[in-house]
């Protein structure tokens, strides 16, 4: 039997990266799984890498439409289910001086209203006994250059963490949170297009990091699936999957 036989899941922002992969270690369990993206270029991708038997929906994670569209979306193909993975996010990486309105926008928008959202819009199709996990950062604990507007975001999810899981115990569902520090995703190449930046930002993390390297992908998605179906007695939490960068 797999391990994750019978069981539904959404993973919000799934179509690459921490989603992607956990998306994958799911199905490969035996899970239904559906993700969503807002690139079109991602969401092919994703349903190549993914197959025939993931559901791949585009839904912009900051749009209150498509959220609305997308809980109609999981109930038509679902009806209930027992994961919701709050994982789509963007960065802004800049000096504070430096971060225009447009850029805070966006970012609080994806980031902090796109989640809050899309759990109260969800949290009514998680059966009893399900849980949900927020992606948060250590950006949220640490004071980080060029990451005023993106820590922000990420204190705020880590706030909600807490909020929704006392609302949503009655209901025996469960709220935690996965916090990575500097993990191996495209997220850079697409911040950073020039490459010789993303080498020497990421040797920087490497060399600051107490283990002295990046996280893998897979590293987050098994901490993501341990808050989800393991962690039986526990809520309101926050697990640092950073290389002890937080901690030490």
């Amino acid at each position: 039997m797999n391990r994750y036989d019978g069981k539904k899941v959404v993973v919000i922002g799934g179509t690459s990266g921490i989603g992607l992969t956990t998306a994958k270690m799911l199905l490969a369990g035996g899970a239904r799984v559906l993700v969503t993206g807002r690139s079109q270029a991602g969401l092919e991708s994703a349903q190549k890498e993914l197959g025939e038997d993931a559901l791949v929906v585009a839904s912009d994670a900051g749009s209150l439409t498509d959220i609305d569209a997308l809980a109609t979306h999981v109930k038509d193909a679902f009806g209930s289910f027992d994961l919701l993975f709050v994982n789509a996010g963007v960065g802004v990486f800049a000096p504070f001086e430096h971060t225009t309105e447009a850029m805070y926008d966006d970012v609080f928008n994806v980031n902090t209203k796109g989640a809050f959202f899309a759990v109260q819009k969800l949290a009514p199709l998680i059966h009893r006994g399900g849980s949900v996990v927020l992606t948060t950062a250590i950006s949220n604990v640490k004071g980080m250059p060029m990451l005023a507007a993106s820590g922000a975001t990420k204190a705020a999810l880590r706030s909600f963490a807490r909020t929704f899981a006392v609302e949503l115990a009655p209901r025996a569902i469960r709220v935690n949170a996965v916090s990575p520090g500097p993990i191996d995703t495209p997220t850079w190449d697409k911040s950073f297009p020039d490459k010789a930046t993303v080498a020497h930002i990421t040797r920087q993390m490497r060399e600051a990091n107490p283990m002295q390297r990046m996280g893998t992908r897979e590293e987050v998605a098994k901490a993501v699936l341990f808050l989800a179906f393991d962690a039986t007695y526990t809520t309101g939490a926050e697990l640092p999957v950073d290389g002890g960068q937080s901690q030490l």
